[in-house]
């Protein structure tokens, strides 16, 4: 008897997983900058770095866009995309000075280029399992 593991039925269940982790990231990430830090704060954050402050307000509502859409399944393949953009921002703008690992001061590159390449093989693999309104 030949089994394939995984076989399509429980990959759709592990590219929903990913799609759902990745979109909590995202809520957490977006919710903090809202409630924690405040917009205001989110703003004079990204002022330090020589952002301007709109950019601050885009990153804002596209974590929490990208999160709820991620966690809904709700054309998660393409907006998984829109999220690779602004991960790579964050590596140039934020973290590619502070080296690769996360745990360096300041945080490396480490992490959020693990999240850019975990978002393209969402992209990759579809939107998964309990998906409210599968991709095309």
């Amino acid at each position: 008897m030949t089994s394939a593991f995984p076989s399509p039925r429980t990959a759709a269940y592990g590219t929903a997983l990913l799609r759902i982790s990745l979109g909590g990231l995202f809520l957490v990430h977006g919710v903090t900058k809202l409630m924690v830090f405040t917009p205001a704060g989110t703003v004079a954050y990204f002022q330090t770095l020589g952002l301007p402050a709109a950019l601050a307000y885009v990153s804002m509502t596209l974590e929490l866009g990208l999160g709820v859409c991620l966690v809904l399944g709700t054309y998660a393949r393409w907006l998984a995309l829109l999220g690779v953009p602004l991960l790579l921002g964050t590596i140039v703008a934020v973290h590619g000075a502070n080296g690769f690992g996360f745990s360096n001061p300041g945080g490396g590159w480490e992490y959020p280029a693990l999240w850019t390449v975990l978002l393209v093989v969402q992209a990759l693999l579809g939107d998964g399992a309990f998906a409210l309104k599968p991709s095309r």
